[in-house]
This record gives structure tokens, sequence and C-alpha cells, in this order.
């Protein structure tokens, strides 16, 4: 079955960076339009970053622009977030999802706390 694996969490400082990745399996990963989730505790999940599966446009949440970066390679069937000056408020569990038409389907998730 499909399956999508996220690695690359951890424990970080305030200001530092980390990049994340979800690789995914027995999918046709280029046409699949690829997102990152995430969720603290006690919050509702939230919309992180989307790419498409075609241009590569991406979108990004308000609270993560110009700090974030979602890129795809499809030689890879990877897609990654690059984290760069991250905050407190950025720890959650980063789940990634991958969708095409009423389809889709979920990793299990990384941990990503920061935290001095």
């Amino acid at each position: 079955q499909v399956q999508l694996v996220e690695s690359g969490g951890g424990l970080v400082q305030p200001g530092g960076s980390l990049r994340i990745s979800c690789a995914a399996s027995r999918l046709a990963f280029s046409t699949y339009a690829m997102s990152w989730y995430r969720q603290a505790p006690g919050k509702e999940r939230e919309l992180v970053a989307g790419i498409t599966s075609t241009v590569g446009g991406a979108n990004y949440a308000d609270s993560v622009k110009g700090r974030f970066t979602i890129s795809r390679d499809n030689a890879k069937n990877t897609v990654y977030l690059q984290m760069n000056s991250l905050k407190p408020e950025d720890t959650a569990v980063y789940s990634c999802s991958a969708r095409r038409g009423g389809i889709g389907y979920w990793g299990q998730g990384t941990q990503v706390t920061v935290s001095s």
C-alpha cells in the first residue's frame, strides 16, 4: 500500500534550522500535490505549506512565510520542508499529505521541538 514516511525531526534551539523529509512509496508521486501539516498539543492541525504536482507552485501559512520553504524532488519521490529561524511556537508533530482529486494519504508524522 501507499506509504509516506517522514524523517528529520528533532530538538533544535530557537533561531535554528531543520529540514524534514517525507518519502513516498507505491505512489505516482509526481501527480500528487504535497503538503505539510502540523499539530501542537491541545491545538487543531494546521496547514503549514503546500506544493503543486506540476509547476511546483507553493503556498504557506502566514505564520511561516519567509522562514519555511517547501520543495519536492520527483526523481526521489520526496518532499522537503526547510525550516529556518525556528520559534518555540513551531513545536509540533509535522505530517506530510499527498492529494490528488478526492484521494489523499497521510504519513505518521515527525516531532519537531524548538526549545533552549
